[in-house]
């Protein structure tokens, strides 16, 4: 068997050739080649790649040597050359351009909004100097064999973590929660958010302090304002050193002002901030807190100290409250520290472990920007590929001439990045107009800094990559053609040519389809938890917080006036509001319990009317009556207390809270006071008039709304001067729990709305493409008899059928991503068999359409006209 002939090395030519003058290297290549061939047969293959690499070698000297001559102006000239043959064939083609620059224009839009807001929840709490080493102090604890995991913290965990671990943190700070509370000074009265914290809070947060600093808060009389409050209350008086009311009862002084907290952080809306010792001296069960590891119902922030490491201090201070509280032990309370740079993003804990949070929405986003961006770049792919006849000559020609494929590729990426150029400066101004309503739409207050450089350099980014992304294909396409076939005419494109398009608007409606079913499924959970029974009658109830020591004490006043009125059919007092449960207790134990079952029942005061003021429904037994006084010792539950407690007939139990025994007179429907997308939590509710925070009232329904509330407000008025008329439609506030759901809900039609329109461009685009290269086909069968029906199936068949691939593909892959979106939610919707059957036929309807007035139009066309064409 004949021995096959060495080949020199490959590397060595090429090396060869990219540096040898151009007149030596035909020469040079040829007698080394010879010496090569040589050498191989007379003594090795392997002497001869050795000797042949130092021959090559060999060459690099000077007079060798390739000179490079860059001329800066020939560079100029030819750029602009490219540019203005780019310009050119813009002009020359009107329809394509606009489709072009439309579809890219719109991606581009898309992506940039989606950047922007992407931007802004990344840079969450970034505002804040010491956003790196700010903690907040979080517990898990374990009920019932389920570890849970909270931001509700012990009083005495502060003490605790400062005397023993102190050189761990720089600054420590306990907090209340934010709620609303009344600033009055003079005449003046305006209710505000605001929370109480412990001195060293705006040290946690460097507060930029417009007036005062941030050392004076430490006064225990004193409060900080923000400064859109400080210029509420004082107008344009200096606030500093001057004493307001806090609640009606509390003297206090204006310790600083400071710069009012971007909308992207989480205090956010956080007016203004009270000392500690006000809410400490003022509520006598605080002061009980101080020793009761058992009691979770404070916040605890904390600096971590230079150097500290965040995971071996949450190490280090993980069973602090398991050393302190025997007691406790029972829930294997774990203590940890969250950084402030998760707060927003990642705050989603399963069974101990941190699984998530808005970081997916982040990430889901993201990924439908980059698919849209990817869509109008594939319009731009196919509708230049398709043209590929009409500018094969042009190709031909150039090279020809002398131009080389890097030349060729170079002007086909002008082209695409004058193109990009062109809609990135449309995207701009459609994102400049429409950024007001995106946040709307989003909830955000994202502004463009239009004289940011970092903004102008991402930018320019974006154009290149775009361009890359959009251009690469064609241009590395178009240059490939054979310049001999494409001047003999022999050049044809074959019946593969046309895939890579196929394939790429399989993926465009790929997504689309996509798109469209995610959106569905957004609606359709939201419509399923809307009409989730929420176990009371929410229309026509009105709640109020009673935010100063006047509310108290008058009920029953308050109660007969607002009836006498008619503005009410009944009111009522809890100690939560309608739409949350803000006690939990446990410690409750009956007949039968197994002593291993730990609880932890929602506890809910309320008084007499309550059940007849909200309208729930009373399942067994009755509900409390002013005609009974051993209601006093009485109690109801509700239908997941009882399920909890696995007994049958729980009316006239007896149930044990601690030292407390009640009798359980009543069972009613579960209220869904909490997420509506969570089973409903055993609740039991109380009389206790003592312990009320909140005012229920039944608007009559034979009156107006606005009636009833001026009514109501004239009463309020005259009974509670020293509070402003503050007051929350139930309907509403619960309305509120859907916002998240519904930003997701209608942020995602709207991207699926403009993925169609831009996939609908392409096909369009093609549509038109193909009709008229087919013009003298259609002409043929016309003449011999073809119908306008036969035509347009014969043209819209092969986009119907890439459209149905597309579903096909779309359909396994949304359903995928949507269970394992729906998953998440406890009580959630199905993906009905309809959802991809109607996404499929409104992707098929929407294509025959879009490609339906091209066909037609090109069906219609008389013969004559047709076959004059070519």
């Amino acid at each position: 068997m004949k021995q096959p002939e060495p080949i020199p090395p490959r590397l060595a030519t090429r090396l060869l050739l990219y540096f040898l003058r151009d007149d030596l290297a035909e020469e040079v290549v040829g007698d080394l080649e010879e010496k090569f061939c040589l050498t191989a047969r007379t003594i090795s293959p392997s002497r001869a790649k050795i000797n042949y690499w130092y021959q090559v070698l060999h060459y690099v000297r000077p007079f060798a040597i390739r000179k490079r001559s860059r001329s800066t102006i020939n560079q100029y000239d030819m750029f602009r050359n490219y540019f203005k043959v780019s310009f050119r064939n813009l002009v020359s083609n009107k329809g394509y351009s606009f489709i072009n620059i439309g579809g890219l224009a719109a991606g581009m839009a898309v992506a940039m909004l989606i950047g922007l807001w992407i931007y802004d929840e990344l840079t969450y709490d970034q505002y804040f100097e010491n956003y790196d080493r700010v903690v907040r102090v979080m517990q898990h604890q374990t009920f019932n064999g389920i570890k849970g995991s909270g931001s509700a913290v012990p009083l005495p965990l502060e003490a605790a973590l400062r005397d023993e671990y102190g050189s761990d943190f720089k600054y420590i700070a306990l907090a209340r929660w934010p709620d609303q509370h009344i600033l009055t000074r003079g005449d003046v009265k305006i209710s505000k958010e605001g929370n109480f914290f412990q001195g060293d809070y705006p040290e946690i947060l460097s507060l930029k302090m417009i007036k005062g600093t941030r050392s004076a808060f430490k006064d225990s009389k004193s409060v900080l304002l923000s400064q859109s409050t400080a210029i509420a209350l004082f107008g344009n008086d200096d606030p500093l050193n001057q004493s307001i009311i806090l609640d009606g009862d509390q003297d206090v002084k204006v310790a600083g002002v400071y710069e009012d907290f971007p909308a992207n952080t989480t205090d956010a809306g956080l007016e203004f901030m009270a000392n500690w010792d006000l809410v400490f001296a003022h509520s006598p069960w605080i002061k009980r807190a101080a020793t009761q590891w058992g009691n979770n119902s404070f916040q605890l922030f904390a600096e971590l100290a230079p150097g500290a490491d965040l995971q071996a201090v949450s190490e280090k201070i993980k069973k602090v409250k398991q050393k302190h509280a025997e007691r406790e032990r029972q829930f294997e309370p774990e203590i940890f520290l969250h950084p402030m740079r998760d707060w927003h993003l990642r705050y989603h804990w399963e069974n101990g472990k941190l699984s998530g949070g808005r970081i997916q929405m982040v990430w889901l986003f993201g990924i439908i920007g980059v698919f849209v961006l990817l869509l109008a770049c594939i319009n731009f792919m196919n509708l230049s590929t398709a043209r590929s006849e009409k500018r094969a000559k042009e190709v031909g020609i150039r090279m020809t001439i002398g131009s080389m494929r890097k030349q060729l590729i170079s002007q086909f990426l002008s082209e695409s990045f004058l193109v990009v150029f062109l809609s990135f400066i449309l995207a701009a101004v459609i994102v400049a107009l429409s950024l007001p309503w995106f946040n709307t739409l989003a909830d955000k207050n994202i502004v463009i800094d239009w004289l940011n450089p970092v903004f102008w350099i991402i930018s320019v980014c974006f154009i290149i990559v775009t361009s890359l992304l959009a251009g690469s294909y064609p241009a590395l396409y178009l240059s490939s053609f054979q310049p001999v076939k494409v001047l003999k005419g022999t050049f044809k494109m074959g019946r593969l040519a046309s895939i890579p398009r196929k394939v790429l608007v399989v993926v465009q409606f790929t997504v689309s389809v996509t798109l469209i079913i995610g959106t569905i499924i957004v609606y359709k959970q939201l419509q399923f938890t809307k009409n989730r029974p929420v176990g009371y009658d929410r229309e026509g109830l009105v709640m109020m917080l009673m935010k100063t020591p006047d509310f108290h004490g008058k009920f029953d006043v308050l109660r007969n006036e607002l009836k006498n009125t008619g503005a009410i059919r009944e009111m009522a007092q809890s100690s939560s509001p309608l739409t949350s449960i803000w006690s939990n207790s446990g410690g409750f134990s009956w007949e039968g319990k197994d002593p291993d079952l730990q609880t932890d029942f929602g506890t809910i005061y309320i008084t007499h009317e309550y059940g007849k003021t909200i309208g729930w429904n009373v399942k067994a037994g009755r509900d409390y009556s002013r005609e009974f006084s051993t209601d006093s010792s009485a109690i109801i539950v509700n239908e997941a207390a009882v399920k909890f407690m696995n007994v049958k007939n729980p009316v006239g139990m007896e149930l044990a809270w601690g030292d407390q025994k009640f009798n359980i007179i009543g069972v009613v429907e579960d209220i869904i006071a909490q997420s509506p997308y969570d089973p409903v939590k055993p609740i039991v509710y109380i009389l206790d008039y003592g312990n009320t925070e909140w005012i229920d009232l039944r608007l009559n329904p034979e009156k107006s709304t606005s009636e009833c509330m001026a009514l109501i407000e004239t009463v309020f008025k005259r009974n509670i001067p020293s509070a402003p008329f503050d007051y929350k439609f139930v309907d509403r506030a619960y309305g509120e729990k859907f916002s998240a759901e519904e930003r997701i809900g209608k942020l995602t039609s709207v991207f699926s709305v403009l993925a169609i329109i831009i996939s609908c461009l392409g096909i369009f685009g093609l549509a038109s493409f193909v009709a008229e290269q087919r013009t003298k086909e259609i002409g043929v069968r016309k003449v011999l008899g073809a119908s306008v029906l036969s035509l347009w199936k014969m043209l819209s068949r092969d986009f119907v059928i890439l459209v149905v691939v597309s579903c096909l593909l779309a359909v396994p892959i949304a359903c995928y991503v949507l269970w394992q979106w729906l998953n998440n939610y406890k009580y959630h919707t199905d993906i009905a068999w309809w959802i991809p059957v109607a996404a499929t036929g409104g992707a098929i309807v929407i294509t025959l359409v879009t490609v339906s007035y091209q066909a037609i139009r090109a069906a219609l066309m008389s013969p004559s006209k047709s076959l004059k064409t070519e």
